[in-house]
């Protein structure tokens, strides 16, 4: 628990310059995908992938969410 508590006080730096203040994170593990809501619910109207595997999610011209295909390639190496 000690170990699991102290990665999500290293990631507090990057939470807090996040460009928006609320935000839910949701993994899934089987299909190896992460969705970052800004929104909820998010209600996209409009997609954009780029060549990364990102795709960004909007409304109208604002950016609600962003989902990243093959998520565990960002994973860091402990």
């Amino acid at each position: 628990m000690a170990e699991e508590v102290k990665k999500i006080v290293d990631a507090v730096p990057m939470l807090l310059n996040f460009p928006t203040k609320r935000f839910h994170v949701d993994y899934d593990k089987e299909a190896d995908v992460l969705y970052i809501s800004f929104e909820r619910p998010q209600k996209a109207t409009d997609t954009e992938v780029t060549d990364e595997g990102i795709l960004l999610r909007y409304r109208e011209d604002k950016l609600v969410g962003i989902t990243i295909l093959n998520a565990s390639r960002f994973k860091v190496k402990v």
